[in-house]
């Protein structure tokens, strides 16, 4: 959430952000609204005053002068009900739009309307070939019988899976792995709930834009489709030690989305599917831009190492204004080569925020000379399961159909070099 004083001040500013991010929301109308709720907070304030000044002189008076006192100060009673009941109507029209205020994308960030119009700022490794026919993961995993999609969408319906065999020895072994290399970047591990409250939600910025995208339960609680959520909510409210500046986590957690916007998009294999389970890099620093732009270019390299230690070619892309998220200032995302499709698809997200999640949480800290600052956040996938499987899958198949096992991957599958047919 951006400062309302900083949208006044800065209003062309914050319809060019929310142009380039292809938003729709009406600016000139959230600055009337804050003139409206201020306007009404001074005539409520007058009118507490004058009711409290009124109350005194009532204690010192009698008679027909405390009578005429008291008839007054009931029609100033109505008049400040009247008033507040105004202003709340008004405070609420006004949260709302602030709610749908983007933040400012960083001046680095291209115009574009979708993901198509990203641009690629890193390639790495050469694009897998085949002396003979490559399979998809679909065909591969099936044939290994480690994958049934089929009783998947039997039990879950859409987009449901199964996993088997060694395709579930092959997440444990990425999890695995990836707590230890992200434990090495000194990144402090959690498990975090995947069942929040919608102020989580809100706090991130998911909601409102992403509502279609969310389940909700019988309880009125939401499923997250990330640990970004939970853990941005663990600091809610919070004043934290500048001293324990950057903090950071390694969340895992099952995620959900219904993928609602995604409709004929990816409606086989495991690209795009309900649940899904990952490792989430969330960072919290002091309120300097130069730290989060450093931090932002730390933890999306965390990722590429990562995954150029599997040894699967990827390249990393800037997102377009059209293409990042409400609350972002500026995103990259890892995408990894594909052979089935000839294709690089996305792997990862990383996306610093400045203080737009905090303000929300109300995370702060007091800076060097004792002033209370909010902190800002940052936040990028460590490695998502099962998505990672379709790359590693394809990219390591063999022409007898086994997958040969990266060898980073080797010590945390007792030393298996290869799935194949049992």
């Amino acid at each position: 959430m951006l400062d309302i004083k900083f949208i006044r001040e800065n209003r062309d500013i914050v319809k060019q952000a929310a142009m380039k991010k292809h938003i729709t929301v009406d600016v000139d109308k959230l600055v009337a609204l804050d003139n409206d709720r201020l306007d009404l907070l001074r005539e409520i304030e007058a009118l507490r005053a004058e009711q409290n000044a009124q109350s005194e002189k009532i204690q010192n008076i009698e008679g027909e002068e405390r009578e005429n006192a008291i008839i007054a100060m009931r029609a100033l009673k109505e008049s400040l009900q009247t008033k507040e009941a105004d202003h709340k109507k008004v405070a609420k029209k006004w949260q709302e739009l602030m709610w749908q205020i983007p933040n400012i994308p960083d001046v680095s960030v291209p115009d574009g309307e979708s993901d198509s119009d990203n641009i690629e700022v890193k390639v790495w490794g050469e694009q897998t070939t085949f002396d003979f026919e490559p399979k998809d993961h679909i065909e591969i995993m099936e044939d290994l019988d480690i994958v049934d999609l089929e009783r998947g969408q039997k039990i879950h319906g859409f987009r449901g899976y199964f996993l088997k065999g060694d395709a579930v020895r092959l997440c444990f072994a990425i999890w695995q792995y990836a707590l230890e290399f992200f434990a090495d970047k000194g990144f402090n591990p959690m498990i975090a709930p995947a069942i929040v409250r919608e102020e989580n939600l809100y706090g991130t910025g998911h909601l409102p834009n992403d509502a279609e995208d969310v389940y909700i339960t019988q309880d009125n609680d939401y499923l997250a489709g990330t640990a970004e959520v939970p853990v941005m909510g663990y600091h809610s409210g919070e004043v934290l030690d500048e001293g324990q500046f950057p903090i950071k986590y390694l969340a895992f957690s099952p995620c959900y989305r219904r993928e609602v916007g995604s409709h004929g998009k990816d409606t086989k294999g495991l690209i795009r599917v309900h649940e899904f389970q990952k490792w989430e890099q969330v960072v919290l620093c002091e309120a300097s831009h130069e730290r989060s732009v450093e931090l932002h270019e730390w933890i999306n390299r965390n990722t590429e190492e990562f995954i150029e230690s599997l040894g699967i070619p990827y390249h990393t892309v800037l997102n377009c204004g059209g293409d990042l998220g409400q609350g972002q200032v500026k995103k990259y995302d890892v995408e990894l080569w594909v052979p089935g499709e000839e294709k690089y698809r996305e792997i990862s997200s990383a996306s610093y925020f400045h203080d737009f999640q905090t303000r929300r949480f109300n995370i702060r800290y007091k800076d060097g000379e004792g002033k209370m600052r909010f902190a800002h956040s940052l936040n990028c996938t460590a490695i998502p399961t099962p998505r990672i499987l379709v790359s590693l899958v394809e990219n390591f198949q063999n022409a007898d159909g086994s997958i040969s096992i990266p060898a980073i991957l080797q010590p945390y599958m007792r030393n298996q070099e290869v799935i194949k047919k049992s």
